[in-house]
């Protein structure tokens, strides 16, 4: 009986807190491997060491818990990224420096990258998780937005080809989540291609510092 006692509420020895924080890294996980639907509440609590009710003192619902989820998720990569972008003064050099900064969260955590990479599937079939997905979608825009901007003012981007890079980053950063964050070597080299193109170095019999509108006006 003192063994099913101890498993009401948190977990001995630990904070609200720290249950809360352990509550939202095992459903980061689940999320990413199974997805919203197939995640129960109740495989997230015995993970976590408490029971299904316990969960429901630190979160409403589900939802709840995919909310904190996903905020969590935000705040660590862009924080990351953030610091990688204030490391340079170039279009380029930031860019390649929050890419390299997306391969090293991915071998550090990669769980992050598979569950955004399937927020995105979920939120096709889910309707109560679009709204949610939105704010993520504003946030990674705006960032993103800020770096090319910053490239037009150094002339490394023409603002006729603003809109075509954002478009253009867009499509990469998506795919290098779902579709390659399984596998380091495949997103390193992924990452190595995209350099070649920003480096100008595609295509050229010599390579040199081609603007990058030049790259995209090539590839559209």
């Amino acid at each position: 009986m003192a063994s099913k006692s101890t498993r009401l509420g948190r977990p001995p020895a630990t904070s609200s807190a720290e249950t809360r924080g352990r509550i939202i890294d095992v459903a980061r996980r689940y999320f990413a491997e199974l997805g919203y639907e197939a995640t129960t509440n109740q495989a997230v609590a015995s993970e976590v060491g408490i029971t299904t009710g316990a969960i429901y003192h630190y979160f409403d619902s589900k939802l709840e818990i995919y909310k904190a989820v996903l905020d969590e998720v935000q705040d660590r990569v862009y924080k990351r990224f953030g610091a990688a972008e204030r490391s340079a003064d170039t279009f380029v050099g930031k860019i390649e420096a929050v890419l390299e900064t997306a391969h090293e969260l991915n071998n550090d955590d990669p769980s992050l990258a598979r569950f955004l990479g399937a927020s995105r599937i979920d939120r096709r079939r889910i309707g109560e998780l679009a709204s949610e997905l939105g704010r993520g979608d504003a946030r990674r825009s705006e960032f993103f937005e800020n770096i090319v901007d910053c490239g037009i003012s150094t002339g490394e981007i023409t603002p006729g080809d603003r809109a075509a890079v954002l478009a253009y980053i867009h499509a990469f950063t998506i795919g290098l989540t779902d579709g390659l964050s399984h596998d380091q070597r495949d997103h390193r080299q992924a990452l190595d291609g995209f350099k070649l193109v920003l480096e100008g170095k595609i295509g050229r019999a010599e390579p040199g510092a081609a603007q990058w509108s030049e790259e995209v006006s090539a590839i559209r």
